[in-house]
């Protein structure tokens, strides 16, 4: 099966570790970023703007305290293995810009693998409530600049944009449609 693969790799003149490159450049911007706002002592208690008072903490609002409205802080009673509960607002948008992101990519055509995809958003929703917020903030805004740029370099190369057709239907288009 592998040499099968490897044959139809040569043939098409594909590498299968492109897909990975992206990412791989990625993660040490993603370490590096986490370390400055979470052991910086200049980032403890920075001011920033709106509710976001401390960028190397999670993000203060959850649905425990009515996202702010209550002065309440959830973080601080929940056990640990419990945090990832008080899901802030950075959280959700990055989970909506996420999801966004994966309606505006073809769906796969392995069943499986397009569940796993429709799952990533909330999955990651979950995981990047426990992060600081400067680091949500910072994926949040990356992911909505990518789906900007995406949608315009596929306008632009005549690729028809399906966002919104991906996210009208419950079944998004597939790859070979």
């Amino acid at each position: 099966m592998q040499l099968a693969m490897m044959e139809l790799y040569k043939r098409e003149k594909a590498n299968p570790v492109s897909g990975c490159l992206p990412i791989l450049l990625t993660i040490p911007v993603f370490f590096s970023l986490y370390k400055v706002l979470f052991v910086t002592i200049e980032m403890r208690h920075a001011p920033f703007y709106g509710w976001i008072h401390d960028l190397s903490a999670p993000d203060p609002t959850s649905i425990f305290n009515l996202f702010g409205l209550i002065p309440y802080n959830p973080h601080a009673v929940l056990p640990s293995f419990l945090s990832f509960l008080s899901i802030g607002i950075w959280p959700i948008i990055y989970g909506v810009t996420q999801w966004v992101q994966t309606k505006l990519n073809p769906a796969p055509p392995d069943p499986v693998q397009a569940k796993m995809f429709a799952f990533m958003p909330v999955i990651f929703t979950f995981m990047f409530a426990t992060f600081p917020a400067g680091l949500v903030i910072y994926y949040a805004w990356n992911n909505l600049l990518t789906v900007i740029q995406q949608a315009y370099i596929m306008k632009r190369e005549g690729v028809e944009v399906t966002l919104f057709d991906n996210i009208k239907s419950k079944k998004p288009k597939a790859a070979n449609d």
